[in-house]
This record gives structure tokens, C-alpha cells and sequence, in this order.
């Protein structure tokens, strides 16, 4: 990797670059990146986020063309993605959505945005379960209150799961009565934590998944290929052996997205079937997540066969039967 710019403790750190993903980096995320160099590369800036090819897309995954509601995503048919802030503990330089995430003004949403997506689900009896992303929703407790409220009164909402990063990211951000509100949803809750490095398995963020469990939700975990981060099968397998001793259940491992500013964390493909062939070999069912490319272009999450079977790596059909070709790398 390139040297990072940025010191760590000016002021500079927190401001937002022009037409850039912010910079913002907790006091955890701070001290744990002195001692991990993976950690350190997910969340400093590099000169090589202003390396752009035509490879790359603003909005890989084309979610703005199927908003239907302000901060609703309607994208497949059985569940809506709720975007539900545009502001984290800390931003990952990978991140997706860096074309909005950090535009902090541009999202958010209030009580009125809230009510008009409950109006819009109530009139989809095909939609069992909400999303509710962002942006990270336990940077905004309020209103992540308020939506969780509202969702789980509707009859047709059987699931409700909630992504976050700020259990590794800045753990010490939640209080104590942030759990209570949990405690109180009555559908089944799923909470996706994003682990990335086992480096990222603190003291305090152990604490946090206890106080989680006990809140009687189901811990799931999603990952990224990250090229000099976690490309490695010892860095994975380390971090998926872990998880389910802490109650967490791998669930999805991603190829990192050509999204415009990011394209130097991509692993070759045929290194990351490598690893997850192995990963595969040597971990549990309950340990290994389901290796995924959330495919440009809008295409959908489409599960990657390993390489205990021979296949055309050069085309796949996505959700709704479609034959795309491959770009090559």
C-alpha cells in the first residue's frame, strides 16, 4: 500500500475532503490502528483512492433507481433496504455507498420519512422483511428507535435486520439504554456486524456482542476481500474460526465493489476462490460465510461456486435469470 496521508489527531482527520468520502476516525479506531496495519489501511485515506478507471462505477449496484420512498430501497421483491443515515463512527475507504455516506446534510431522516415508509410497506403484503443500513443506523439511536417502532407493527413485516460496523468501529459510542430499545422489538431480530480483521475482535468490542446477544438478537457477520488487509487464507481463517465463539455466525463474504475510489482494495478473483475453497475445506458450515459478488450494474448478490466444481468463470445468470458476461479484470 501506498504511504497514508493525514496525522492522526488533528483536526483534519474529522473534515471532508471536496466531492470525497469524509475522513473520520474514532479514538478506538485511532489507538488499535498504532498496532495493526490492517486496520490502519481500512480506515486512513490513500493517494490511491484518486486513482479512477473506466472499470470503476459511482453506484456499482444502481440502488438510487429503485428508491421509492425517501431512504427506502426497493430493489428485490421480499425485502426493502432502509437507509436509514448517511453518518458513521468512522469510514471505511472501501465503503460502497462513498458517493452519498458522509454527505451527512443529504440524509436525514426524520419521523415524516419514517411514517411515509410504513405507508409504502403497508401497501406491499410481498415484503417480509426490512433492511435497515446506511450509513450506520447506530450512529442515530433516535430514530433508529422510532423506525424499529413502527416496523415491527406491521403485520406483514415477519424479519427485521439492522447492519452495522459500530461494535468494531467505536464501540464505546453505545449506551446502555440503546439495548433496552433492542430488547423491545418483538420480531426476529438480526444484527449483521462487518469484521473484516481479527485484529478488529477488541475487549470492548467483545463486550458490546455480549450485551447484543443478551438482547435476545441473532448475530450475523459480513466481510470484504480487502487486498493488503485480509487477502489471505490465515487472516480469514482466523476470523471465521472466531466468530462462533463469540455467538456470531458468518453469513456473507463480499468481493470488494469497483466503486470509483476503491478499486485498489480489489483481490484478483482467482485469489479470493483460492481462499474460500480452503476456508471451506477446513472450517464448520456454522464458520464459513457464503462467498457472494454483489454484481454490477445492478444484477444482485450472486453466490460464486468454489473450486470443487469446474465453471464458466466468465458468465453467470443473476437473480432474475439473465445471462451477464464478465468484464475482465
Amino acid at each position: 500500500m501506498s504511504p497514508q496521508r493525514s496525522s492522526e489527531n488533528t483536526k483534519s482527520d474529522e473534515e471532508k475532503p471536496p466531492s470525497k468520502l469524509a475522513i473520520l476516525i474514532s479514538p478506538h479506531l485511532k489507538s488499535l490502528a498504532k498496532k495493526s496495519k490492517a486496520v490502519r489501511t481500512e480506515f486512513y485515506p490513500s493517494p490511491q483512492e484518486d486513482c479512477v478507471s473506466n472499470k470503476s462505477f459511482v453506484d456499482p449496484l444502481m440502488e438510487d433507481q429503485f428508491v421509492k420512498t425517501r431512504g427506502l430501497v426497493h430493489k428485490y421483491p421480499n425485502r426493502v433496504l432502509i437507509e436509514l443515515t448517511l453518518s458513521c463512527a468512522s469510514y471505511c475507504r472501501f465503503c460502497t455507498r462513498r458517493r452519498m455516506v458522509s454527505d451527512i446534510k443529504k440524509l436525514m431522516l426524520t419521523e415524516k420519512d419514517i411514517n411515509n415508509m410504513y405507508r409504502y410497506l403497508k401497501s406491499r403484503a410481498d415484503v417480509n422483511e426490512v433492511v435497515i443500513s446506511g450509513g450506520d443506523p447506530f450512529t442515530v439511536p433516535a430514530i433508529l428507535k422510532y423506525a424499529l417502532q413502527k416496523f415491527d407493527k406491521l403485520k406483514s413485516i415477519t424479519v427485521i435486520r439492522i447492519h452495522t460496523r459500530v461494535p468494531v468501529s467505536n464501540p464505546h459510542s453505545i449506551k446502555p439504554d440503546f439495548y433496552t430499545v433492542l430488547k423491545k422489538v418483538k420480531k426476529p431480530l438480526y444484527i449483521s456486524i462487518h469484521f473484516e480483521h481479527p485484529d478488529e475482535i477488541t475487549k470492548p468490542t467483545i463486550k458490546v456482542i455480549n450485551e447484543l446477544r443478551a438482547c435476545g438478537a441473532t448475530l450475523l457477520s459480513q466481510s470484504v476481500f480487502l487486498k493488503g488487509v485480509n487477502d489471505s487464507y490465515e487472516t480469514f481463517y482466523k476470523l471465521f474460526r472466531r466468530l462462533p465463539e463469540l455467538g456470531i455466525l458468518p453469513y456473507y463474504i463480499y468481493r470488494c465493489d469497483p466503486v470509483a475510489g476503491a478499486e485498489h482494495f480489489i483481490v484478483p478473483f482467482k485469489k479470493e476462490l483460492e481462499i474460500m475453497t480452503k476456508l471451506r475445506a477446513n472450517l464448520s458450515g456454522i464458520a464459513c460465510p457464503t462467498y457472494v459478488i454483489d454484481t454490477p450494474n445492478g444484477s444482485g448478490k450472486i453466490p460464486v461456486p468454489l473450486n470443487f466444481w469446474g465453471f464458466n468463470k466468465a458468465r453467470f445468470n443473476d437473480f432474475l435469470g439473465k445471462r451477464i458476461d464478465v468484464r475482465k479484470e
